[in-house]
C-alpha cells in the first residue's frame, strides 16, 4: 500500500485560534489599577468601608430572597418528585441496583489505575485526579450503565455548546457499535408486534444484523409476495422501560441541583435535560420516525427533487411503534471518494445536489435531517443522493434561520458587525449588548483562520488477482479542531449573555459535517460563496402552494 498526502487549498471553515486572555486586556489593567488607588487613600479606605457595612444587610436581603423563593418552590419540587415516581415504577429501583453495580465496577478500575500510578515517579496523573468526574471513567460508567447513558454520552459528543471540549472528544467514543441482541430475540419481538407469523409477512430475514445501536438492530429482509429488498428496524427489548427509568432519574436530579443552587436554573440545567428527554423518548418512537420520513419524501415531491435525491419508503402495513420496515437503498457513505467516483462522473455535484436539498429542507420541509453523519447521507447506485435514519430530526423557526443566513453570509465576506448582528438577533438575552465589542472579539476568534490548512491523505491498495487499483482518502483533521471554532463563538457570545436555541447547536453540527465532505469532495469549493449552492428562506409558501 502506497500512502501520500497533500495540503488542500481550501481554508477550513471552522478554526480554533488562540484568544488573549481577557485579564490582559487594557481595560482590565485600569480597573486593577484605580482598585489600588482606593487602597492607599485612608479616606477613600474609610468610604469602602463604610460602603462594605452598609451592603452587609443586602446581601442578607438576598440570601433572605433566596430563601423564600425556595420554600416557594419547595411543593413544587416535591410534587414532581411524586409524579415521576410514581410514573416510573419498579423499574426505578431495578436501574438504581443496576447504577450501583456500574458505578463499583467502573470505581474499581479507577483505583486499579491509582494504585499503579502511585509507583510512577511522575506521579498520578490529572485524569485520575478527578475520579469518575474525569471524561474516561465517566464515559465508561455511561458504557456500563447501558443505552440510555450511551445516547446521553453521544447527546454530549454532539453539543459543544453545552459541554467542555474534552468531554466532547471522549464522548465520540460512544458512537462506536453497540452489541448485537440475539436473532431469536428480534424474532419475538416482529411476532408480538406485527400480530401474526413472520413468515406470513418476510420471505427472509437475514439473522446477522446490518447494524447494531444502543437502542434499535438494522436486518436486512425480502418481503412476501412483492419481493421488496427492505430494512427492519427493530427497537431492542426493555429498551423503552430503561429508558424512561433513567431520563426521570435524570430529570429529579436535576431539579433538585437547579432547587439546591439558583445558579443551575440560570444555566437552563432542567431546560436541558428535558429537552434530552424529548429527544431521546422520539427516538424510541417508530410511528413518529415514519412520520418524519414520509414528511421529507413529500418535500422532495413538492419541489420536484426526487430524481435528485430520495429517502426510504416506509412500509405500514409491517410497521408499528417498535418495529419499522423501509425500503432497501443501496449506494455508499459520501465519505467513499473511490466508489463514489465509479457512480457518478462529479463527486462535486453530488455534493452540491445534497447541500442544496438539505438546505431547503431547513424551511420547505416540516423538520429537517439532524444527523447527516456519513452513514445516513449516501450516493446510491443511481446517482441520486439518499438520506437515511430520521430518528433525529430539527425543526428551525424562520426568524432563527434568517439570522443563521446573514450569520453564515458574514463568515464569507467577514464582515463581523453583521455577524455580531446575526447573533445577537439569535441568541435570547434580557441585557443590551454592546454590538461593536462583541463584533471586535468575533474578529479576533476569526483572525488567524487563513493560517490553517487541511491535509489530505490518499491511500492506494493494488488487488491480489487483478491489475486494479483501489484509492481511497482520509481527511487528517483534530476533531477538536472542527469544534473549535463553533466553540469559541459560543463562548464570547455567552460572555455578552446570549443563550442561543438548540436549534442553533443542530445546524452548526450538521454544517461541521457538510464541510469534512467538502473537504473530501471538493476542496477548492466555498461553500459560502458558491453560486451553484442555494441558501435561501422564502420557501416554505412555495411548499405550501406545490401541496394544494
Amino acid at each position: 500500500m502506497a500512502v501520500s498526502s497533500f495540503r488542500s487549498g481550501r481554508l477550513p471553515l471552522f478554526h480554533h485560534p488562540q484568544l488573549p486572555s481577557k485579564s490582559s486586556s487594557p481595560r482590565s489593567a485600569v480597573a486593577i489599577k484605580n482598585l489600588n488607588g482606593c487602597f492607599n487613600s485612608s479616606s477613600k479606605r474609610r468610604a469602602f468601608l463604610l460602603f462594605a457595612q452598609y451592603s452587609q444587610p443586602s446581601q442578607q436581603d438576598r440570601f433572605s430572597s433566596r430563601l423564600q423563593s425556595s420554600l416557594e418552590n419547595l411543593p413544587k419540587l416535591l410534587e414532581d418528585i411524586v409524579q415521576t415516581s410514581i410514573s416510573t415504577g419498579p423499574r426505578g429501583a431495578l436501574r438504581l441496583a443496576q447504577g450501583i453495580q456500574a458505578f463499583v465496577g467502573v470505581g474499581g478500575e479507577w483505583l486499579a489505575d491509582v494504585s499503579r500510578s502511585t509507583n510512577e515517579p511522575t506521579g498520578i496523573p490529572s485524569q485520575l485526579q478527578l475520579g469518575l468526574l474525569s471524561p474516561l471513567y465517566l464515559r465508561k460508567l455511561f458504557e456500563r450503565m447501558g443505552a440510555t447513558y450511551i445516547k446521553l454520552g453521544q447527546f454530549i459528543a454532539s453539543a459543544p455548546t453545552l459541554f467542555p471540549p474534552e468531554y466532547v472528544e471522549e464522548f465520540q467514543k460512544c458512537f462506536d457499535r453497540a452489541p448485537a441482541v440475539p436473532f431469536e430475540d428480534i424474532q419475538s419481538i416482529l411476532r408480538q408486534e406485527l400480530g401474526r407469523p413472520i413468515d406470513s409477512v418476510y420471505e427472509y430475514i437475514d439473522p446477522t444484523p446490518i447494524a447494531s445501536a444502543s437502542i434499535a438492530q438494522v436486518h436486512a429482509a425480502r418481503l412476501k409476495g412483492s419481493q421488496d429488498d427492505v430494512v427492519i428496524k427493530v427497537l431492542k427489548p426493555g429498551i423503552e422501560d430503561i429508558l424512561v427509568a433513567d431520563l426521570n432519574f435524570i430529570y429529579l436530579a436535576a431539579r433538585i441541583l437547579e432547587f439546591l443552587n439558583p445558579e443551575f436554573s440560570r444555566a437552563s440545567l432542567v431546560s436541558i435535560v428535558k429537552d434530552i428527554r424529548e429527544s431521546m423518548l422520539e427516538e424510541v418512537d417508530f410511528y413518529k420516525e415514519a412520520k418524519n420520513i414520509e414528511s421529507f419524501r413529500r418535500y422532495l415531491e413538492a419541489m420536484g427533487l426526487t430524481r435528485q435525491a430520495t429517502a426510504p419508503r416506509v412500509y405500514n402495513h409491517c410497521s408499528t411503534g417498535r418495529v419499522l420496515t423501509m425500503e432497501r437503498l443501496y449506494g455508499v457513505p459520501l465519505t467513499d471518494l473511490d466508489t463514489i467516483s465509479s457512480l457518478v462522473s462529479s463527486p462535486e455535484n453530488s455534493l452540491i445536489t445534497a447541500l442544496n436539498v438539505w438546505f431547503g429542507s431547513l424551511l420547505a420541509c416540516e423538520s429537517f435531517h439532524a444527523d447527516v453523519h456519513a452513514g445516513n447521507l449516501w450516493v446510491l447506485r443511481d446517482g441520486r443522493i439518499g438520506f437515511l435514519d430520521f430518528g433525529i430530526v430539527g425543526r428551525i423557526s424562520p426568524k432563527t434561520w434568517a439570522a443563521m443566513e446573514v450569520f453564515l453570509g458574514s463568515i464569507a465576506t467577514e464582515e463581523y458587525e453583521s455577524m455580531a448582528s446575526a447573533l445577537i438577533e439569535m441568541g435570547a438575552t434580557n441585557q443590551n449588548v454592546d454590538a461593536k465589542a462583541f463584533a471586535r472579539d468575533l474578529e479576533k476568534i476569526f483572525a488567524s483562520i487563513q493560517e490553517l490548512d487541511t491535509e489530505v491523505v490518499v491511500a492506494t491498495a493494488r488487488g491480489t488477482n487483478t491489475n486494479a487499483t483501489a484509492v481511497s482518502a482520509n481527511i487528517i483533521v483534530d476533531e477538536r479542531q472542527m469544534n473549535a471554532l463553533f466553540l469559541d463563538v459560543v463562548r464570547v457570545s455567552e460572555s455578552y449573555g446570549l443563550r442561543f436555541p438548540r436549534e442553533f447547536a443542530l445546524l452548526m453540527k450538521q454544517l461541521l459535517y457538510f464541510d469534512r465532505y467538502t473537504r473530501l469532495l471538493a476542496p477548492d469549493m466555498n461553500v459560502l460563496q458558491d453560486q451553484r449552492i442555494t441558501i435561501v428562506s422564502n420557501r416554505r409558501s412555495n411548499y405550501r402552494d406545490n401541496l394544494r
